[in-house]
């Protein structure tokens, strides 16, 4: 149906279509009471109907129906038209007037959560292949590059955070200003070529398949395009060094993790602060029982296990409170209150903890500068890092040993004490920078070399920062002795049982060595390198 030719533009129109209905009815509420008429889809117009708002449907303005279970609905002129017309312009508004397209002032659209599904399908159950494919949003996207095109007559809103700048601007003037408007598409445009990546490195991963078909993302070939996506979630102050900048940012196909958790407490969190957490909440992770870790510098200062979180910490603790201080902790249940007191006894930079009882925030209220980190467990993805000219990608480090079990290479075999010790120690160990050794009993850390540039220096280190006896101990080596004298040097130091991952030439004189002097060795056939 034609507009009425009038040179007085038409009521001012806001189109609202959302997947995240957080905060849209207030928004929504005001844009009405500044007399814009509501145009929605589908559930949005539901949400605002049963609010009390009056909406048109998109179908009524098209004069078209929803069609092919709702896969059309806004590609039609009278939407973008109304997104990409100039009403200013003689000429578009002539053709706007005949074709009965009124303009659209204010865009509202966030897209299908093709990332969410996209971060379950990483998980261990996968998604139906149908659900992946559907939550690719076509008409989303199409909105939000024709409003952000035409950002001089358009707002494009694509983040909730955005709502309050947006209908500030036009309660205060009248008018959304031309540079909000300017930051809004350049916002509009990284989201859209964000979506489009997150789809292509998603099903790139996929082979053709039946709707219906589970799907896991993460288990096909390596992409031979590697498409990057990252939503900055804030500047951060410097970076390693305060000459350097540096950002984080979201990988938005991928939920929880250390870059997005919540911080409750604390100034904010640095970029030195962010790695050692993600150190600290990588280790405890590899436990069931409570566990806890004393992170300095990426390397473990002290893990230990427990019956109760408590006990954990005062474990980790003892096995190097020098390096402990000023350090992060990491903690694989909800701190409590009785080990909250015990850690605020300490100076510590950060907690990583999925969660944090009333009692052990009010313990810890006093300690203003500490952070305190809610994190969600993620699902494991790839892991990346730069270099001059490119990009290395690697599955990330998942598993302990090939096969699941070692291999007693000894005439003696471990004992059942030693053999809870060499698990326990195999498992700091992947997560120690190499060259690796950690001294270890049941469920205890007692001394770490970590870096080192040999093998045996990394021994000798370990037996220098001991802070308690390494009798009886269990040592772990995240990589073969190329020589006995590692070995020889760590059983000086009091190890009985030794893990290592075997593989080299001279594996037979480190087992001979070991045999000479009475002490277990298992092969783990797997390494743990990390650089």
């Amino acid at each position: 149906m034609p507009l009425p030719s009038s040179s007085v533009a038409p009521r001012r129109r806001a189109v609202l279509s959302v997947s995240d209905k957080t905060g849209l009815v207030a928004f929504a509420r005001r844009l009405a009471q500044l007399d814009f008429e509501l145009v929605s889809t589908g559930g949005t117009a539901a949400a605002l109907r049963a609010a009390g708002l009056v909406v048109r449907d998109v179908a009524e303005i098209t004069e078209y129906p929803e069609m092919l279970e709702g896969r059309v609905k806004t590609l039609h002129p009278r939407i973008h038209g109304g997104l990409l017309g100039r009403w200013g312009e003689t000429e578009h508004r002539s053709q706007m007037e005949a074709h009965g397209i009124a303009p659209i002032e204010v865009l509202v659209v966030n897209l299908y959560p093709f990332e969410q599904v996209a971060a379950r399908a990483a998980g261990a159950g996968g998604v139906e292949r149908g659900e992946l494919i559907e939550n690719i949003d076509i008409g989303g996207p199409a909105m939000l590059r024709s409003g952000a095109k035409n950002y001089e007559a358009v707002a494009v809103v694509t983040e909730v955070g955005d709502y309050e700048a947006v209908v500030g601007e036009l309660e205060a003037s009248g008018s959304v200003s031309l540079a909000t408007r300017w930051r809004l598409a350049q916002k509009a445009f990284r989201r859209t070529a964000a979506y489009d990546a997150a789809i292509a490195a998603t099903l790139g991963e996929l082979a053709a398949g039946e709707a219906g078909e589970r799907v896991r993302v993460g288990e096909a070939e390596l992409p031979a395009r590697l498409q990057v996506d990252g939503l900055r979630l804030q500047s951060l102050r410097y970076g390693e060094n305060p000459h350097q900048r540096a950002a984080l940012y979201a990988n938005p196909a991928q939920a929880g993790g250390v870059a997005q958790g919540k911080l409750l407490q604390g100034k904010e969190l640095s970029y030195n602060n962010l790695v050692d957490l993600e150190a600290a909440w990588e280790l405890v992770g590899e436990f069931e029982p409570p566990a806890v870790a004393i992170i300095k510098h990426t390397n473990a200062a002290g893990c230990a296990l427990g019956g109760t979180l408590l006990e954990a910490y005062q474990r980790a603790l003892v096995c190097d409170p020098v390096s402990a201080f000023g350090g992060v902790i990491g903690l694989n249940r909800a701190l409590d209150g009785e080990a909250a007191a015990a850690i605020a006894q300490l100076f510590v930079e950060c907690i990583a903890a999925p969660g944090y009882s009333a009692e052990a925030r009010a313990v810890l209220a006093a300690k203003k500068n500490l952070r305190l980190l809610e994190v969600a467990r993620s699902a494991p993805g790839w892991t990346l890092r730069s270099l001059s000219g490119g990009w290395l990608l690697q599955e990330p480090d998942r598993t302990l040993w090939a096969g699941g079990e070692w291999q007693v290479v000894t005439r003696r075999a471990p004992t059942a004490a030693e053999a809870e010790g060499l698990r326990f120690g195999w498992a700091v160990a992947k997560h120690v920078k190499s060259n690796a050794i950690v001294f270890a009993r049941p469920g205890q850390t007692l001394a770490v070399g970590a870096g080192q540039m040999s093998r045996v220096d990394a021994v000798k280190v370990a037996g220098l920062r001991a802070q308690l006896t390494l009798a009886e101990s269990v040592m772990a080596s995240d990589a073969f002795f190329p020589f006995p004298d590692g070995i020889e040097e760590g059983v000086r130091l009091g190890a009985t049982a030794i893990i290592q991952p075997g593989g080299s030439v001279r594996d037979q004189e480190c087992i001979e060595a070991c045999d000479r002097m009475g002490v277990a060795m298992v092969f783990t056939g797997q390494r743990h390198f990390r650089h």
